[in-house]
């Protein structure tokens, strides 16, 4: 295998590389650290990288490889996202608006380190996370691999990009309202969002935001499933239903807007959806029309939830003159979302919650498109405000935020590409707690339909 291969062979292939010993950890980081000098200057998606420490990493990784220890990651480069700590490191979370280094790892980052992950380097985010696309005034616009013309998506934008362009084969990515799901659909990746909780976020789990899961993006649905195992709670057995057949299911599948939400489907994505649900009737499952019984006082609920979140993002941060104009627009009305009016928004997601439920006790997954249209240009709503930038979105991506809300798994899988050669994705939603199935079924899927061997233009 050349560089290349060696680059886009997966977190599976490369650990098999390692086990075989045909490559070794420094081999494979240094192969890291030269694609991301090489190319990143055109993606931007990194806003730091630790060479020095990394190539330290991966020379401990081959002793202890020599050693006998075969943790699962042993030797393998990732990236963080920059919203996670990293000891000694400013958490930037997209903005100038933090200057105090983190004191330890992020929890999830100490369960990457010891399974033997090299950490090469921290990926871009928009502020705060707060966009579905990765352009902030601190850290720059970043590109999407596929054509640099293009959002790479966000707020996980520079994870996706960084393993779309084969600088990593994995990366962390977090999601709170689509931000797992949207980039991994811009790029061409696999993205799950897991059950609510299933990723322990300690220490940023103190601001109690219930909304946000940390995964990953990578190229294959087995890769997501091996980091998974890693980073979630013991005795998960994700690579084991990554690598099984998912037995025939009922599959609901919808495309329509969440209500009060306004838009149109291109053709691309249109064609995108109905390719996927005949590909699942070819494979035996029972696929069926059924849309979501979300009604419009349910959007009151997401909505005030969503501002007071933001609000109470902005009020965390150190130094919060530095924040954009657009941050501090989208962050004034939570405010006025009291206590007792937050206890009440809680409650009616609970029952929007059970009674969105309700249609998986007809149907074991729902298919829904992932975006309106593919990937919207780079810098598309540069210098527009906070409300032309909300409803902007919301007719691009409104298919998402709704399983932050109730916290089930949701995954974007790939699903072609539009007749301009950008990745199309479809979304898959599980039941709570049934990752398994979904990842069972997205492997099952990309056997019939293989993506992960299409390379970008900048790559």
């Amino acid at each position: 295998m050349d560089r290349s291969d060696v680059a886009f062979a997966g977190v599976a292939g490369q650990v098999e590389l390692l086990r075989r010993g045909d490559v070794t950890s420094r081999e494979l980081t240094q192969i890291s650290l030269d694609r991301i000098a090489a190319l990143d200057r055109r993606l931007n998606a990194f806003n730091a990288v630790y060479e020095e420490r990394a190539l330290a990493e991966a020379d401990a990784a081959d002793r202890r490889r020599r050693d006998g220890d075969r943790a699962p990651l042993l030797g393998v480069p990732i990236a963080i996202k920059d919203e996670v700590d990293i000891a000694g490191e400013v958490t930037s979370r997209g903005t100038g608006a933090f200057d105090t280094p983190a004191t330890a790892d992020a929890e999830v980052v100490r369960r990457l380190r010891e399974a033997g992950a090299v950490i090469v380097g921290k990926t871009t985010m928009p502020e705060l996370g707060l966009w579905p696309f990765t352009e902030s005034v601190t850290w720059g616009v970043t590109r999407n691999p596929w054509d640099v013309e293009r959002t790479p998506g966000g707020s996980s934008g520079g994870s996706a990009a960084a393993v779309a362009a084969g600088l990593v084969p994995a990366a962390l990515a977090v999601d709170g309202a689509g931000s797992i799901r949207i980039p991994a659909a811009c790029c061409g990746l696999f993205g799950l969002k897991p059950e609510r909780e299933r990723v322990p976020r300690a220490p940023h789990d103190a601001d109690e935001a219930h909304w946000i899961c940390v995964g990953t993006v990578t190229r294959s649905v087995l890769d997501t499933a091996i980091v998974l195992d890693v980073m979630a709670r013991p005795d998960t057995g994700f690579e084991a239903a990554a690598r099984r057949q998912p037995g025939r299911l009922r599959i609901g599948v919808s495309d329509r807007f969440p209500p009060p939400t306004r838009g149109r489907l291109t053709d691309d994505v249109r064609a995108a959806l109905q390719r996927t649900a005949d590909a699942l009737r070819g494979l035996g499952h029972d696929v069926v029309e059924r849309h979501l019984p979300f009604h419009p006082e349910h959007v009151a609920v997401i909505v005030g939830l969503m501002l007071r979140g933001i609000h109470d993002f902005v009020d965390e941060v150190e130094r919060p003159h530095r924040l954009e104009r657009r941050t501090r627009a989208i962050a004034r009305p939570g405010r006025f979302i009291s206590e007792r009016a937050l206890e009440r928004l809680v409650a009616g997601e609970h029952a929007m919650t059970e009674r969105v439920g309700a249609l998986f006790e007809d149907v074991d997954v729902l298919l829904t498109p992932m975006m309106s249209e593919p990937a919207a240009p780079a810098q598309a709503m540069e210098g527009r405000g906070a409300v032309a930038t909300w409803m902007w979105e919301t007719r691009w991506v409104p298919f998402n935020v709704l399983w932050n809300a109730t916290g089930q798994p949701a995954a974007s899988v790939p699903a072609g590409f539009s007749a301009g050669g950008l990745p199309l994705a479809v979304q898959l939603v599980g039941r709570h707690h049934d990752e398994a199935t979904l990842l069972s079924l997205s492997a099952q899927l990309e056997a019939a339909h293989p993506w992960a061997d299409r390379r970008p233009s900048v790559s």
